[in-house]
């Protein structure tokens, strides 16, 4: 079978740009666009895209799109982004969603459903009834995060609070055909979560558009001195750049703590750093980094465009994530993608892209002398950063690029299907 011969529906919460620009909205709109360019025939349930959002993002005859309302519960805030929501309005929309899929299926709309955390979760339920057994559902559950899987200081209520969300999430894994791993290091996690057997799980990693990415690079080649002079770093001068939502779970409070110890080591080199990125966090960054006495060479840029992003990206001398859990990090191949040495925290699948001494450092997460040390040797070994950036570069093309994991999820697609054909 050829992608061509592909039917595929798939299930989300959100995608890009219809609900925002978050880790799952553009790994959605980049799964859409790289399987239609595969010539697969989609059919995309999704909420209605909101309002002033470009409906006419995808433009490909063999797509076709279907929206569930998400309705979002009084007091439950923004779509996605609180614990009272995805606990609520998601699983709802999960049914809904789901439900919508099954009537798809007994009109032959689909060979494969493809499911993103609890959006299938009508469909699992048709599907434990011993229903529609001929269209297989291939279910990527995400970063886990429901589960605590990459939070292990999570507090007791909050786990607590998630609970009708890891239910609805169960459920779905119980149904799929195949569950994906976004990451080598991530197996066990999902293992540990969600009803599965190893031999149902597969791994088909988050991926990053090269193509896009060079473009960003090139457009932003000559803008690179600029961006650097505007935060006032000389060219003798070490650019880190660090980029994210500013929230606890990333990490910004432990790096800042690991540059004030940098300071104050004696020689210490020269250096300024960049966050991009806004959120909640902000403005307890910004006092901790005055409290450091470090406001001349630590500034927070805020939200900016993709474009200036991967400007900054290419500016830098080092990326740096501190995160204190992680699903896949999108930033740190992205940086990677760009050519750059990186220095990050062993969390989440972060060890499957950064390996020490041949493209970074690592160090584990929240502690800040281990980090000072980790930026320490990478300053003064700084003859090494650009062959470890092509290392880096090297590791996304082969395994982290879209071409490569469309590869690896037509894969899994087919042997879903050749297994229903003979009856496994």
């Amino acid at each position: 079978m050829t992608a061509d011969d592909l039917r595929v529906l798939v299930l989300a919460r959100a995608v890009y740009p219809w609900h925002g620009v978050g880790g799952l909205e553009r790994h959605v709109h980049d799964l859409v666009r790289h399987l239609l360019a595969r010539g697969v025939r989609l059919t995309l349930v999704s909420p209605p895209p909101r309002r002033g959002a470009n409906r006419e993002a995808f433009r490909d005859a063999r797509l076709t799109t279907c929206f569930v309302p998400y309705r979002t519960f009084p007091f439950a805030g923004r779509r996605g982004t609180t614990i009272i929501d995805r606990s609520t309005a998601y699983p709802i929309f999960g049914w809904r969603a789901g439900r919508l899929a099954q009537r798809l299926v007994e009109q032959g709309r689909a060979q494969i459903v493809h499911g993103l955390g609890a959006s299938a979760l009508g469909y699992a339920r048709a599907r434990a009834r011993d229903r529609f057994e001929t269209v297989p559902l291939v279910l990527n559950p995400q970063g886990l995060e429901e589960f605590g899987a990459t939070d292990p200081a999570r507090a007791p209520l909050k786990r607590l609070a998630y609970r009708p969300l890891q239910a609805a999430v169960r459920a779905c894994a119980r149904a799929a055909d195949r569950v994906l791993a976004t990451d080598e290091a991530l197996v066990p996690v999902v293992l540990e979560h969600l009803p599965v057997t190893p031999g149902r799980v597969q791994v088909v990693p988050n991926a990053v558009d090269l193509e896009r990415i060079d473009a960003y690079a090139a457009r932003g080649a000559d803008h690179i001195g600029e961006l650097r002079r505007t935060v006032g770093c000389g060219e003798d001068e070490a650019l880190f750049v660090a980029a994210g939502r500013l929230e606890s779970n990333k990490g910004f409070h432990v790096l800042i703590e690991a540059l004030a110890k940098l300071a104050a080591g004696r020689a210490e080199p020269r250096w300024r750093l960049v966050i991009v990125g806004d959120g909640p966090r902000r403005r307890p960054l910004e006092r901790q980094v005055r409290a450091a006495g470090l406001g001349a060479r630590i500034r927070l840029i805020g939200r900016v465009s993709d474009e200036i992003v991967h400007a900054w990206y290419a500016a830098a001398t080092l990326f740096v994530h501190p995160t204190l859990y992680e699903g896949s990090s999108l930033v740190t191949l992205e940086a990677m993608a760009h050519g750059r040495a990186v220095v990050a925290t062993a969390a989440g699948g972060i060890p499957d892209k950064v390996t020490p001494g041949v493209t970074g450092w690592l160090v584990p997460p929240g502690d800040a002398p281990a980090l000072t040390a980790a930026l320490r040797s990478a300053l003064s070994n700084h003859s090494r950063l650009t062959a470890m950036g092509r290392a880096g570069r090297e590791v996304v093309e082969r395994t982290f690029s879209w071409q490569a994991a469309t590869d690896r999820l037509l894969a899994v697609y087919r042997d879903v299907l050749a297994g229903r054909s003979r009856g496994a």
